[in-house]
């Protein structure tokens, strides 16, 4: 199972009958669920299925739904008879030929000629029928959305994957160097101190508590063994089959506390590199997880 990105895109059409109807989705990244369903009036009573619908397939993100429907040429052309106009003229026609002695006979075209006696209407569409349209159409666009979600989430999968590569190494970098860091101090002290004395002889219990107390100042080995847990947390959630974007932005967040930690232990130039390094890479990888469902 891949990662699920929130952007993505699908359109979907259903047709039966004389209806068809058109759904949209448009998906981007949100804290919480919250769709947007934008339908004709006509559609007014099917709402809410809609938002059942989408709501069971999509765990989360900023959900935009557009519906449109077009109704076919011989249902939205319906000649309709007004009868009681139709009749209303038969008898004043009828009326005229008597009261004036008229031999013409009255005849249907006197009549569908008249205005409003014939009228165009649009045909009423079956509630059921639009029903069965909206569901079909939705769960086509849901289909092609979701395939464009999966299709962008295995990519931030692997450029995460990478991002992640490049830490690993960096972290590698610090976990070899930061050992050499007391031990050089050591020497810089020792050799400050023979200067410094010249002749006079130094307390080598005091020296010895200094140097414990810087090494244990700059000891990151807690962090560097925390930082290797969330990474191996982070790493399995690709393959857990669930929305994780909130888990990985919980460990992206413990990831940075933990190098913070170490940049503020660093007392070296290159320890402190390769934590703004490192920072700068799990940057990138938050930037990505904004964006997983």
């Amino acid at each position: 199972m891949s990662l699920t990105s929130m952007t993505g895109y699908g359109k979907g059409e259903a047709q039966q009958d004389d209806v068809t109807v058109t759904v949209e989705i448009k998906t981007v990244n949100h804290r919480h669920a919250d769709i947007s369903v934008k339908l004709p009036r006509t559609f007014l009573s099917l709402e809410n299925g809609v938002r059942k619908q989408i709501g069971q397939a999509l765990g989360r993100g900023k959900v935009d739904v557009y519906v449109n429907y077009e109704l076919s040429s011989e249902a939205k052309a319906v000649p309709t008879l007004n009868r009681e106009l139709a009749a209303a003229y038969h008898r004043l026609f009828a009326g005229m030929a008597k009261d004036f002695e008229l031999q013409d006979q009255v005849t249907i075209s006197h009549i569908i000629n008249q205005r409003d006696v014939v009228q165009i209407e649009e045909a009423e569409i079956d509630e059921a029928t639009l029903g069965v349209c909206l569901t079909r159409a939705t769960e086509a666009a849901l289909e092609q959305l979701i395939a464009m979600r999966l299709a962008e989430g295995e990519e931030t999968r692997k450029d995460m994957d990478e991002r992640l590569n490049v830490a690993e190494a960096i972290l590698a970098e610090i976990e070899k160097r930061a050992p050499q860091v007391p031990l050089e101090w050591q020497g810089k002290l020792t050799e400050r101190l023979a200067k410094l004395q010249q002749g006079i002889e130094s307390d080598p219990q005091r020296v010895a508590q200094e140097i414990a107390i810087f090494t244990d100042r700059c000891d990151i080995s807690e962090e560097l063994a925390r930082f290797k847990s969330h990474l191996v947390q982070f790493r399995a959630l690709f393959n857990d089959g669930e929305p994780v974007g909130r888990k990985m932005d919980f460990l992206v967040q413990e990831l940075n506390r933990e190098v913070n930690t170490m940049g503020s232990k660093s007392n070296d130039a290159g320890l402190t590199m390769s934590v703004v390094a490192l920072k700068s890479e799990l940057e990138k990888v938050r930037e990505q997880v904004q964006n997983i469902e």
